[in-house]
């Protein structure tokens, strides 16, 4: 009979782990508590003696060589954990101090085995297990063998191991709560986005606390459909290796990335949520870099072609100069000699009508009188296409109203070359603060806005006023030009002459 002493301490342990394990069970680790909840209830039904006396062997072991995930990943513990299982329900054996001494002995071993064995995480995480199974192990395998060799330990031995099994539920239950704040101190130490701009960064320091250097951290390209790491590579993807597992990040519903590392970097499932938001966040703030940096890098290469379409607009009119109107005044002046008016007239007719239409390509005065409604029906005008206009009457600012004549002088310029259409169409409309301007064809289509350099300029004219520029253009579906520029309507006078 146990002593009233020894009866107190029981208690106390059932209760110990019990509540110990309900507080684990809730808002730490589900596997790890119910384990704990079991085995109290395990040890409460050996006050009823007999055949229950050893059921609470199996879901401590269980405990013991499973923690901190609360199912055993090696074969070795599975087959150890049957066996104590076997022990526990089965009462002769449990009442056999050498089968017991034996069970003693087999899951130290495993335990021992399993951390020399593991990685260098799996090893942190596992040392309070280690502690606790030697301990409690030691304890029962101690006690079966002073009554094998009839040692009177027996008493010192129960309350050794009552010791050792109450401790134990409080060294688990603070490891779960100290490795709670360590999962924040890493995410407090591996948020740091000010040195996101090195992706190499991110995989190095997710790799340094969590004790994986080989983790990696992919990123995913819906373009390609497919994960790549830092310096643009294929990131494989485990598919046979045990060894290796992946957890995807996504943010807003949408993939982003991936992290490819060891089983057990997050073996530990208090440190899985601080890791993924830690790592989804890093890699959210990376694309967003990217993407920047890939708008800057747009604005630069747009800049050059507006920089290099000045100067061969330059040197276009120049010759159109020298080809034109200047030719013209030069012919005019060897005239001035001569005594034929009407000859003289002539070509001074001409001479105006070439430096006419060259100011009209420069900028037409029509736009700047009459706004863009009287211009663009001037251009369908000129257009061999016949061309329905549809135009916001409304003055615009003088940039937007320039970029829009010029959007559609190409447009039906090209029209007119390429298209062989029956009919087109323009829109100008504004809603919500942009204008809208649409060009619209039933030709051939197939144009290609990459190649020559009419489309490129305006779409880097658009892009200057924080616009828009689309081409939409399909083999025999005709093709549909789409600008949007922000831009307010402006009280400006229309001249009516």
């Amino acid at each position: 009979m146990h002593d009233f002493g020894l009866t107190v301490a029981d208690t106390i342990v059932g209760l110990t782990m019990a509540g110990l394990g309900l507080a684990t069970w809730v808002k730490r680790s589900r596997a790890v508590g119910l384990l704990m909840v079991a085995t109290a209830a395990a040890w409460f039904a050996g006050d009823l003696g007999g055949w229950a006396l050893f059921l609470h062997r199996g879901p401590l072991v269980q405990l013991l060589l499973s923690y901190p995930r609360g199912w055993p990943r090696r074969r070795l513990d599975r087959v150890v954990i049957v066996i104590a299982y076997v022990d526990a329900l089965v009462y002769p054996l449990g009442r056999m101090d050498s089968v017991t001494v034996a069970l003693a002995v087999l899951v130290i071993g495993t335990a021992l085995v399993g951390y020399a064995t593991a990685t260098q995480r799996e090893r942190r995480a596992r040392v309070p297990a280690v502690v606790a199974t030697v301990g409690i192990m030691l304890a029962l395998g101690l006690g079966a063998t002073a009554r094998l060799i009839g040692a009177p330990a027996d008493t010192a031995a129960l309350w050794a191991y009552e010791l050792a099994v109450g401790a134990s539920a409080v060294i688990l239950f603070v490891d779960l709560r100290w490795r709670r704040r360590d999962g924040a101190a890493i995410t407090g130490l591996v948020v740091d986005l000010g040195e996101a701009e090195r992706t190499g960064v991110l995989a190095d320091k997710l790799g340094q606390a969590l004790g994986d250097r080989s983790l990696v951290l992919g990123y995913w390209l819906p373009e390609m459909r497919s994960y790549v790491d830092e310096a643009g590579r294929p990131v494989d993807l485990p598919d046979s290796d045990p060894t290796r597992v992946l957890t995807e990040l996504v943010a807003d519903g949408q993939r982003v990335g991936v992290l490819v590392h060891d089983t057990a970097v997050l073996d530990d499932p208090l440190l899985v949520e601080s890791v993924v938001a830690l790592a989804r966040m890093a890699v959210t703030n990376v694309r967003l870099q990217a993407e920047v940096r890939a708008r800057v890098g747009d604005v630069e290469a747009a800049r050059r072609r507006i920089v290099e379409a000045a100067d061969a607009e330059r040197r276009r009119l120049e010759s159109l100069l020298q080809k034109g109107a200047m030719r013209r005044l030069s012919e005019v002046a060897e005239l001035l000699t001569a005594d034929d008016p009407d000859e003289l007239q002539a070509h001074l007719d001409t001479s105006q009508v070439l430096l006419r239409e060259f100011a009209r390509g420069i900028h037409p005065r029509v736009l700047t009188e009459s706004g863009l409604p009287r211009a663009l029906a001037e251009l369908a005008g000129a257009c061999q296409t016949p061309v329905a206009l549809e135009v916001l009457s409304a003055r615009l600012p003088t940039a937007v109203e320039a970029t829009a004549y010029f959007v559609c002088s190409e447009a039906l310029a090209n029209i007119g070359k390429y298209a062989q259409a029956g009919h087109a169409r323009i829109e100008v409309a504004r809603a919500d603060g942009v204008v809208v301007i649409e060009v619209t064809d039933d030709g051939v289509g197939g144009a290609d806005p990459t190649r020559g350099s009419g489309l490129h300029g305006l779409a880097d004219r658009v892009q200057a006023l924080g616009g828009t520029f689309l081409v939409e253009s399909q083999p025999g579906a005709g093709t549909r030009l789409t600008a949007r520029i922000p831009g307010p309507t402006v009280s400006r006078p229309v001249s009516t002459a």
